[in-house]
């Protein structure tokens, strides 16, 4: 009886690990569903695993160009790599937010995500929380970055051109409650040369 249960073993574990290995080859890009099919699943999307693409190596000194991938559900759309703590990379599609020379990333929590404390509402916001080392593909091409949580609630909503980061509604009984939590994350790139001295 244990025979045939440590060949069934070997042969699923093989099989994990040729998936896996396939996988880290050609790469996982996250689900793709439409705006609609988006908000029905409750503001959730299949995540990816590895990202494959060319790595920049040069500085990007004004990140504007980016404006043309901001749709999350577009062909080129905006996808982040983050890194878990049992080694298999979680990736999404994400919006940027390009102001020239800067980088920002933004997320929010909407329905039943309120209910949890940031960053354990999204598993990306706990992975990068833990290891703010991230990949971006843009436009094809992989940004090896570094992201830094905004605390200041201030600089968040100028970011959000002057709205609040919480966004509260008023119910039918008069009471105040809270419909959007938004995050933002400065992006900074890493692993490229001096960005020169003049």
């Amino acid at each position: 009886m244990m025979k045939p249960l440590k060949i069934g073993l070997l042969v699923v574990g093989g099989l994990m690990v040729g998936t896996l290995l396939t996988l880290r080859v050609t790469g996982l890009a996250p689900g793709h569903p439409s705006a609609e099919e988006y908000a029905n699943a409750g503001r959730s999307a299949r995540p990816g695993l590895w990202l494959k693409g060319e790595i920049v190596r040069e500085p990007v000194t004004n990140w504007d160009w980016v404006n043309q991938f901001s749709d999350p559900f577009g062909e080129n759309a905006t996808v982040l790599e983050t890194r878990t703590w049992y080694g298999i990379p979680h990736s999404v599609r994400v919006l940027l937010v390009p102001r020239g020379d800067k980088l920002y990333l933004q997320s929010s929590a909407q329905t039943f995500r309120l209910n949890e404390e940031f960053p354990y509402a999204k598993a990306w916001w706990r992975n990068v929380e833990r290891d703010p080392r991230v990949r971006l593909k843009i436009d094809g091409k992989i940004y090896e970055m570094t992201v830094v949580l905004i605390q200041d609630r201030a600089e968040v909503a100028r970011l959000r051109g002057g709205r609040d980061p919480v966004v509260k509604e008023m119910a039918a009984d008069g009471n105040e409650y809270i419909t959007e939590e938004w995050h933002y994350w400065r992006v900074y790139q890493r692993n490229v040369p001096e960005y020169g001295t003049d």
